[in-house]
């Protein structure tokens, strides 16, 4: 027998090794949502810019002082007398000095007056907006959980909120506590009045999307399971059922919160709102409307701020909606 030959280019190979196997890494339900999220390149775009908002009502103060901006001071030698005190030169007096111009009478600088009522407007929206949340979730979870006859008195509770003129009770309220109440008095009486009428009136908005979703989820097996270990009521509310709503709780108050500048704007133009000389979005709206025609610039600066606003809360809720509700899209 004559042993085989093996030529330079049949050479056996070694054995490859087996390649490491891959480690499947877990992701939790934030993670998953926060992916979901950054595809929406609006609703990213939203919350920047909702990021930029709160930044700017946050640090109002130190940026006026910082720019050397004055809400309040009037520069009447730009004004043109012979017009009525409108602002010399175009679109509303606008220079390097005055970027988005000045307004009729007094001359006051349009930058810092937005400025400067960006965090009325943010704060007032964000108090009403917990208050009203915390009544709705509370009330709307114990309807949900217990049924019965709390569920009917919470619910007939509901309708007869829901039944208010809530515009003309905000009105009659607001005027009625405008010159003092609850040893308060001017600017922290006003934002205190607001927080509470636009909070406390919205509840049972977010009371009947708590009770609707408490009521599918007292049916899981997560809270058969901790009442069959004697979990009682005030337990299972707080610790198995509320962790379970934070999704739908923070979708609805990115929702409710553009709502509610809406509704103090609305309510400071009506005069009944924030007071001057404390500047407001709302308030620049209501002085600007006896000016459209002839200084058009003075009611788009105050209503592009708004409007800027309530966009950006609104793709930031939608987008929020949709990473954390799959089945939504």
């Amino acid at each position: 027998m004559t042993a085989p030959m093996t030529t330079a280019g049949n050479e056996s190979e070694a054995p490859a090794s087996p390649s490491p196997a891959k480690t499947i890494e877990g992701r939790s339900l934030g993670r998953i949502a926060w992916t979901r999220f950054k595809r929406d390149k609006a609703a990213v775009a939203g919350g920047i810019v909702v990021i930029l908002l709160i930044l700017l009502a946050v640090l109002a103060g130190p940026l006026e002082s910082l720019f050397g901006l004055d809400p309040d001071q009037p520069n009447t030698d730009l004004l043109d007398a012979d017009l009525g005190g409108l602002p010399l030169g175009d679109w509303g007096g606008m220079s390097a000095d005055h970027p988005l111009g000045i307004d009729p009478l007094q001359g006051r600088d349009l930058l810092a007056r937005v400025v400067d009522g960006s965090w009325v407007s943010l704060l007032v929206a964000f108090g009403a907006t917990v208050l009203s949340n915390t009544l709705g979730t509370v009330l709307g979870v114990m309807a949900g959980y217990y049924g019965g006859w709390v569920d009917t008195v919470i619910s007939r509770l509901m309708d007869v909120f829901l039944a208010f003129p809530l515009l003309l009770f905000a009105i009659a309220i607001s005027a009625s506590l405008q010159g003092g109440a609850f040893g308060l008095h001017g600017l922290p009486l006003h934002i205190m009045v607001l927080i509470f009428v636009i909070g406390f009136f919205n509840w049972p908005y977010m009371g009947r999307i708590v009770r609707g979703q408490t009521l599918s989820l007292r049916e899981r097996e997560f809270v058969h399971a901790a009442r069959s270990l004697g979990a009682r009521g005030p337990f299972i509310l707080f610790k198995e059922l509320l962790p379970n709503l934070v999704g739908p709780i923070l979708v609805y108050s990115t929702l409710l919160i553009p709502t509610n500048i809406l509704f103090e704007a609305g309510l400071s133009f009506l005069g009944v709102g924030i007071q001057p000389p404390q500047s407001s979005w709302g308030g620049m709206l209501a002085d600007a409307k006896n000016y459209y025609q002839v200084d058009p610039q003075y009611m788009v600066v105050p209503g592009l701020a708004i409007f800027i606003t309530v966009l950006a809360f609104n793709l930031l809720g939608d987008g929020l909606r949709d990473a954390l509700d799959p089945k939504s899209n």
